[in-house]
């Protein structure tokens, strides 16, 4: 029995009710949101503690860390260390996206290592596969792909990206319209150049049903893809892109219908004031599925930097109802990220998800704040280090700026502000 199945008949698992308690939220209303499809918590049945992590409606915006190896670096020990750095820097869910190295066993590895729900790209590994042993990607065939599928759901993912709305109908969309960067989701591609070359329609999307047996069988949740998610702002809210969402907001019905939670993924390269409209209409083509974002990226110009322009566009996206953003590290759109990328990308994705929080009015989030600024206003060293989006960081800055005996920061010295006009406002200032 899945998760929604358990809810419709009355009972509420145990993973559900911590996750209402971790979130601060009403039990009943979680469940409520849960049956209708508009929140989900992604646990695979096969786990022996079921995850605790809610993603949509009325929960906190979370976070997602993407891992994995590529053919250049198929490091085991060096992905466990990146999972390692993701989830000290509290990041909500890991993906893994191991394209080389022994792939079956880095999932393995991560699934078992893993304190936070776990997702995976069934179709790299399948690609892998038959460009090994039929000398093509697209020479897999559709059990190739579903064979996948069980796999992955088998190892203990809690979700799954599936590209089910890359279609004959939206690629006639792209031909038709043109773009500037084509397709940029590896598993879009892969999926588009099978449907050209084999000249048949996705299997993913074909024989839905399947998929969706797969994933009610092991209760893994389906993150249905954007293949045709804008790789360049000139790209952004095109035909292709919205083609594929009415195809995933179709699919939407059915996976509820199935019993299987679903969400929606979303783009991708979109200028800041397109973001809102994006987010406003996945939400109404696909019945208020949690939408799980790719930044969005708000310019194309910063490689280097990509960390923020993505939480910039988070940000924006998690304040207009996207629940869930997935990392982009500073070393996006330049190669395979190190540990340090993983977590300066965990952090800055943290940060635009507070902030979204906050315009949100999440009361939790707005006390974080409060009481970062009570501790501010009394100087309070210590508690304002530990209450720092990351820790170790605010501690190390401060203590290289250091002088002591000094109360303020090093910046203001003997003039700082706070302190000063305490005395006019007689107030006075604890002493740190």
């Amino acid at each position: 029995m899945t998760l929604l199945e358990s809810i419709g008949r009355g009972d509420i698992p145990g993973n559900v009710a911590a996750a209402a308690a971790d979130e601060r939220v009403d039990l009943e209303a979680l469940a409520q949101s849960l049956a209708e499809g508009r929140a989900v918590v992604p646990s695979n049945n096969t786990l022996p503690a079921p995850r605790a992590c809610g993603v949509g409606e009325g929960l906190r915006t979370k976070v997602n860390a993407n891992i994995g190896t590529s053919d250049d670096f198929p490091d085991l020990d060096d992905e466990l260390n990146k999972l390692k750095a993701a989830l000290q820097a509290k990041t909500d869910a890991v993906m893994d996206l191991s394209t080389g190295g022994p792939i079956s066993e880095i999932r393995a590895r991560i699934v078992s290592k893993s304190t936070v729900p776990v997702g995976s790209v069934p179709i790299y590994e399948a690609a892998v596969k038959a460009q090994e042993v039929k000398g093509s990607i697209v020479g897999m065939d559709a059990d190739d792909m579903f064979d996948a599928i069980e796999a992955h759901c088998a190892s203990g993912v809690d979700f799954i990206t599936v590209h089910c709305g890359v279609t004959r109908r939206v690629l006639d969309a792209l031909r038709r319209h043109g773009r500037v960067t084509d397709i940029v989701s590896r598993g879009g591609a892969f999926l588009a150049g099978w449907i050209l070359a084999n000249e048949q329609e996705n299997p993913l999307y074909e024989q839905f049903d399947r998929l969706l047996e797969i994933a009610r069988t092991y209760d893994v949740t389906l993150s249905l893809g954007d293949g045709f998610r804008p790789g360049s702002l000139a790209d952004a809210s095109d035909a292709p892109q919205m083609a594929e969402l009415i195809e995933l907001g179709s699919l939407v019905p059915r996976c509820r219908e199935a019993g299987v939670q679903c969400m929606v993924e979303g783009p991708g390269h979109v200028p800041l004031n397109q973001v809102e409209t994006n987010v406003r209409a996945a939400k109404s083509i696909c019945g208020g599925a949690p939408f799980y974002v790719l930044g969005p990226l708000v310019t194309d110009v910063a490689p280097g930097y990509d960390h923020i322009t993505a939480a910039i566009g988070g940000a924006l996206a998690g304040m207009s109802g996207a629940d869930f953003l997935c990392f982009v590290t500073p070393r996006e759109h330049l190669g395979l990220p190190t540990v340090q990328d993983v977590h300066d990308g965990v952090i800055v994705t943290r940060i635009a998800a507070h902030a979204a929080d906050l315009a949100k009015g999440s009361k939790k989030a707005w006390d974080w704040d409060l009481e970062m600024s009570r501790a501010r206003k009394s100087l309070d060293w210590e508690r304002q280090l530990d209450l720092a989006i990351d820790p170790p960081k605010a501690r190390r800055m401060f203590e290289e700026r250091r002088k002591e005996g000094e109360e303020a920061c090093t910046m203001c010295g003997n003039l700082c502000a706070m302190r000063f006009i305490s005395t006019y406002l007689g107030r006075e200032m604890p002493v740190c």
